[in-house]
C-alpha cells in the first residue's frame, strides 16, 4: 500500500463551492475552504460539527466538566477525571451520554453521579446531541469516515459526501536526515524570518524535545509563533509548582532536584552542591529557599502565590484566577492538595490568550490539516503514533482508519513540505512512525533505509576543531597529566574535554575518600594524639560532613563504615609508618586538612600527601604515603580489593584495557626517576575491603593490601635470576617444585643460555615457545624422562607468567613514558583545534560506565 494522494484544497473547494453548508472533520480544513470563498455567502460555509452545533469555537469540555464536579461534588479529583474521560469518550463514539451506563465495568457510583452533572452542562457534546442540520440546506460532507458517531448525528437525511483523497498515489519527498534535533531546529529557523513567519507551519509532537527547542529558537530569533507554549509552560508557573512540591519534599531531596527553582530566582549555588540533601546543606544559596518553603507550608495557596510573587517580582494573575476557579485559593497547602493541583495541570490544558500570527506550531497527534505554503515536519518517529483507546465502546478498526487517514493528510500539508529527521539517537536507531509500515511497501528499521538524504550542518567550530570558533587561539599547552586525567582521556578524549570544561557536583564517595585521606595524613603526623575518644570524634565529624550527601536512613550504616575504616587505617599505619623521613626532601603543605584544622595541629610531614610535578616525564600526582625509600602507598576507600594482575593489566599501554588505570605505573615511573636502578613497591591500601569481616572481628589486614613491584630490568633478565629460581622452588606447582629439587640452578639457567626467553604476558605464547621445549628437554636430561618433569616444566612457566602479569619491569615503564609523551602531543594538538576530541579513545569504544558526561557524548557521530 502507498500513500493515497490528498485532494488539493483548491480542487476540494471547487467540489463544494455551490453548497449551502460544508461539514468537515478538521477546523484548519474549514478555515482553508472559507478563505477560498469567491462570492458572498449567507451564514456559515465550511465548519466542523462542533462549531455549527455550539455556535462558537470549541472549548475543552473535559476541563469544564472537571471544574463543575470539583465545585459541586465531593468526588475525588482523580476519580472525577477518570469518569469524565470515559463519559465524554463513550458519548463521542456512541452518540449518547447515557451509553456509558450500558457498560457495567464502568458504570460505578462516581460515573453515575458525574453523568447527572455533565448532562446539564453547556458543552459542545450536549449541543451536538441536541442539534440537527436543517433538511432544507444543501449539505456536503468532506471525509465522513473521519467523523465520529456523535458528529454524524447532526447530519440531515440527505447530503453529499466527498473524499479528501483522490485515486492516485503520493510520492513522499525524501527524508532529510540530520545529526541531531538541534541541527534540525537550526535548519528550520535559518529558513524563516519575521516577514515570512505567517507562511510557515512546523508540525511536531508537542510532548517531544522538538517543541521546546523550536519555541526557544524562534523566540531567540525574534520570530513570532503561536500554538506552542501552554499554561504550564510558563517558567514562573512551573517554578511556583516546584516551590509547592519543595515545601513537602522528603528529607532525601537533593539540591539538583530543586535547581530549576533556584535558577528561576537567579540564586542557584555552584554544581558542587548538587548531590547534597536540600534540607541538610548549610549553603547560604539554599538555606533561604528552605525558609521560604517552610513559610509556604504554613499558609494557603493564595498566601504561597503571594510569597512567590514577592520573591520573583512577578504577578501571576492567571495562576491566581485558576486557583480561585478550582476553589483552593484559600485552602491550606497540604501535600495532598499539591498533588491534586499538579494532577489537574498535567491532565488539562488551561486556556491561554494567544496572538494568532507568526509560525504555526501544530501538534502531530492532534492535527490533520495545516494550511500553510511551507510546512516542516519534525521527527516523524514513533512518538507520532497514537495509541487507540482501549475501551469497549470504541470501534478500533474505524478509529485506526480515521487516524491513518489523518496521518496521510497531515504529511501532504503545504505546497512545499520537508521531513526533517534523525537516524540515530544515543547510538540507537530512531524508529519511524509505525504508520509508515502500513503505508509503504518497503522493509525498513530506520529512516536511512528509506528514500533519504543526509545533511551535516557545518559550523565554524566543527570546521576548526572541537574547542575553537575558527579564530586563532593562544591555548596554553598542558605540560603534565595526572593519573586520573590520563585514565579519563584514554577511555574517552571527549569526556576528558568536558571534564575540563564543566564543574562536577560533590559526591558522597568523593567526600568520604577525602576525609579518610585527611585522617590518614593527620595520624601519620600525630599518632600519639589519636585515642579512642579521638576516633569517636573523627567518626562523628565524618558523619556530619557527609550527611547532606547521604540518605538519612543510612546514618547507622555509614557510622559503622567510618569507624571500621578509621580503625583499619590506624592499624595499618602503626605497622607501616617510616621510622625516619631523612631520605626525603622537605615539602610545603599540599593543601588543607580537615582534622589538622579541627584539632589545631599541623600536618606537614614530608612522607604524606607528597605532591610532584615531573616536567621531564610530563606527569604529576600526589603520593598518599612514602612508607620508605622504595615503597609508595595509596589509600583507597573502595570496598573491594584489586588484585596485582588487575592493576598491571589496567595499566598496560601495549594492550589497552577497557578500564584503564595508570596510577600505579605513573607513580612508579616518577619514583624511578628519583631512585634509578632500585627495586620499588607500590601498595594499594584498600582499608574497607574487609568491612564485613571487621564487623564480626575476623578481618585480616593483609586482605586490604595489594602490592606490585617494579624491577629495574627486563622480565627475561629477572626470569633467569637466582631470585626467580628460588621463588619458583617455593611457589610453583607440586611437580614444578619436585623437578627443581632434583635439578640445579645451572640446569635451569642453561635453557636461558641456549634459547631466547619470550618477553610476553601471553601465557599460551610462553607455553608454546621454543624456550618451553628447550627447558623441558634440559630438565628431562637432568632429572629423567618422567611425566611429572614435563608437567612440572609447564607449572614453572605458568608461575613465571603469573609473576610477569603481577609486576612491572623496566620495559613497562619505558613504554609508558613514550605513551604519555605521544598522548600529550595529540591532546595538545586537539586543544589547538587541529582536530576534534573524539568519543573513542586509543583503545576504541569507551567504557560508558566510566564516563562522567554520558548525556554529552552523542554516539554514532564520532567524527
Amino acid at each position: 500500500m502507498s500513500f493515497q494522494r490528498a485532494k488539493p484544497i483548491d480542487d476540494l473547494y471547487d467540489d463544494v463551492a455551490d453548497y449551502d453548508l460544508v461539514v468537515v472533520p478538521d477546523a484548519p480544513l474549514a478555515s482553508a475552504l472559507n478563505r477560498r470563498l469567491e462570492h458572498p455567502h449567507l451564514g456559515t460555509f465550511a465548519t466542523t460539527p462542533r462549531r455549527i452545533a455550539a455556535g462558537r469555537k470549541e472549548t475543552a469540555e473535559d476541563r469544564l466538566a472537571f471544574l463543575e464536579l470539583v465545585e459541586h461534588t465531593d468526588l475525588g479529583w482523580k476519580a472525577s477525571a477518570y469518569a469524565i474521560g470515559n463519559i465524554l469518550q463513550c458519548w463521542e463514539h456512541q452518540a449518547s451520554i447515557e451509553s456509558i451506563l450500558d457498560y457495567p465495568a464502568y458504570a460505578d457510583a462516581t460515573t453515575r453521579e458525574a453523568v447527572d452533572y455533565i448532562r446539564d452542562l453547556d458543552t459542545t457534546s450536549s449541543a451536538l446531541t441536541d442539534y440537527r442540520i436543517d433538511d432544507s440546506q444543501e449539505v456536503a460532507v468532506v471525509g465522513i469516515d473521519q467523523l465520529t458517531a456523535l458528529e454524524r448525528s447532526i447530519l440531515p437525511d440527505d447530503y453529499d459526501t466527498y473524499s479528501p483523497f483522490v485515486d492516485d498515489t503520493f510520492d513522499y519527498p525524501p527524508f532529510q536526515i540530520f545529526n541531531s534535533p538541534t541541527d534540525i531546529v537550526d535548519t528550520v529557523v535559518d529558513n524563516i524570518d519575521a516577514t515570512t513567519a505567517d507562511e510557515v507551519a512546523v508540525v511536531l509532537d508537542a510532548q517531544s524535545q522538538y517543541s521546546t527547542l523550536v519555541e526557544s529558537a524562534l523566540e531567540a530569533a525574534d520570530i513570532p509563533f503561536y500554538g506552542g507554549p501552554g499554561f504550564t509552560d510558563d517558567p514562573d508557573h512551573r517554578a511556583f509548582i516546584q516551590l509547592l512540591r519543595t515545601a513537602h519534599a522528603g528529607t532525601d531531596t537533593r539540591v539538583r532536584d530543586i535547581r530549576p527553582l533556584l535558577t528561576r530566582f537567579d540564586r542557584a549555588p555552584s554544581v558542587e552542591h548538587d548531590q547534597k540533601r536540600f534540607r541538610d546543606t548549610s549553603e547560604d544559596a539554599v538555606a533561604w529557599l528552605r525558609d521560604l518553603a517552610d513559610t509556604v507550608v504554613e499558609g494557603t495557596f493564595g498566601d504561597a502565590l503571594s510569597v512567590y510573587e514577592r520573591e520573583a517580582d512577578q504577578e501571576l494573575t492567571a495562576f491566581r484566577e485558576e486557583l480561585e476557579e478550582l476553589g483552593i485559593h484559600d485552602e491550606p497547602v497540604t501535600e495532598r492538595s499539591v498533588d491534586n493541583l499538579t494532577f489537574y495541570l498535567d491532565a488539562y490544558e488551561v486556556p491561554v490568550d494567544r496572538d494568532n500570527d507568526g509560525v504555526l506550531l501544530a501538534d502531530a497527534t492532534a492535527a490533520a490539516y495545516v494550511d500553510r505554503p511551507l510546512v516542516f515536519h519534525l521527527g516523524l518517529d514513533d512518538s507520532w503514533t497514537q495509541t487507540p483507546p482501549q475501551r469497549p465502546w470504541v470501534d478500533e478498526t474505524a478509529q485506526y482508519t480515521r487516524t491513518i487517514d489523518d496521518f496521510q493528510l497531515l504529511l501532504q500539508s503545504g505546497a512545499s513540505r520537508h521531513y526533517l529527521v534523525t537516524d540515530t539517537e544515543g547510538g540507537t536507531p530512531v524508529t519511524p512512525c509505525l504508520y509508515f509500515e502500513e503505508l509503504l511497501d518497503e522493509d525498513f528499521d530506520q529512516f536511512s533505509d528509506l528514500d533519504s538524504e543526509r545533511h551535516t550542518r557545518q559550523t565554524s567550530s566543527e570546521k576548526a576543531g572541537f574547542e575553537t570558533d575558527g579564530r586563532s587561539q593562544n591555548t596554553e599547552e598542558i605540560a603534565t597529566v595526572s593519573q586520573s586525567s590520563l585514565n579519563t582521556y584514554v577511555n574517552s578524549p571527549r569526556d576528558y574535554y568536558f571534564d575540563r570544561l564543566l564543574d562536577s557536583p560533590d559526591q558522597e564517595r568523593f567526600r568520604e575518600g577525602t576525609l579518610f585521606h585527611d585522617f590518614a595524613e593527620f595520624y601519620v603526623n600525630h599518632p600519639e594524639f589519636v585515642d579512642d575518644d579521638t576516633v569517636a570524634d573523627v567518626v562523628d565529624h565524618m558523619v556530619e560532613e557527609t550527611g547532606a550527601l547521604a540518605s538519612s536512613i543510612d546514618e547507622a550504616t555509614r557510622r559503622t563504615r567510618y569507624r571500621v575504616g578509621v580503625e583499619t587505617v590506624v592499624e595499618y599505619l602503626d605497622e607501616t609508618m617510616p621510622e625516619t623521613d631523612t631520605f626525603l626532601s622537605p615539602t610545603s603543605n599540599w593543601g588543607e586538612n580537615t582534622f589538622a584544622e579541627r584539632y589545631g595541629r599541623p600536618a606537614d610531614a614530608p612522607t604524606t600527601e607528597r605532591w610532584f610535578e615531573n616536567h621531564d616525564l610530563h606527569i604529576e600526582g600526589k603520593i598518599d604515603l612514602v612508607a620508605g625509600p622504595h615503597e609508595l602507598v595509596d589509600h583507597k576507600s573502595r570496598s573491594s580489593r584489586n588484585r596485582p594482575a588487575k592493576v598491571v593489566r589496567n595499566a598496560s599501554v601495549d594492550d589497552l584495557s577497557d578500564t584503564p588505570n595508570f596510577q600505579a605505573l605513573l607513580y612508579l615511573t616518577h619514583w624511578r626517576s628519583e631512585n634509578p636502578g632500585e627495586r620499588l613497591d607500590f601498595t594499594l591500601f584498600q582499608f574497607l575491603a574487609t568491612l564485613d569481616d571487621a564487623i564480626t572481628g575476623e578481618s585480616d589486614l593483609e586482605e586490604c593490601l595489594t602490592t606490585v613491584t617494579y624491577y629495574p630490568y627486563s622480565f627475561p633478565v629477572f626470569a633467569q635470576s637466582q631470585e626467580a629460581y628460588a621463588r619458583l622452588s617455593d611457589e610453583a606447582g607440586g611437580d614444578g617444585r619436585k623437578t627443581l629439587s632434583k635439578a640445579s640452578y645451572d640446569d635451569y639457567f642453561e635453557a636461558f643460555d641456549t634459547t631466547d626467553f619470550p618477553n610476553t604476558r601471553d601465557k599460551n605464547e610462553l607455553l608454546e615457545s621454543e624456550f618451553a621445549d628447550e627447558l623441558t628437554s634440559i630438565m628431562e636430561d637432568a632429572v629423567g624422562d618422567f611425566k611429572y618433569v614435563r608437567n612440572g616444566c609447564k607449572q614453572l612457566l605458568r608461575q613465571l607468567d603469573r609473576i610477569h602479569r603481577r609486576n612491572f619491569f623496566a620495559g613497562d615503564v619505558d613504554a609508558f613514558e613514550s605513551f604519555v609523551e605521544t598522548q600529550l602531543d595529540v591532546l595538545n594538538a586537539r586543544r589547538r583545534g587541529e582536530e576534534r576530541f573524539p568519543i573513542e579513545g586509543p583503545a576504541g569504544e569507551p567504557s560508558y560506565r566510566r564516563v562522567d558526561h554520558r548525556d554529552l557524548l552523542l554516539e554514532g557521530h564520532h567524527d
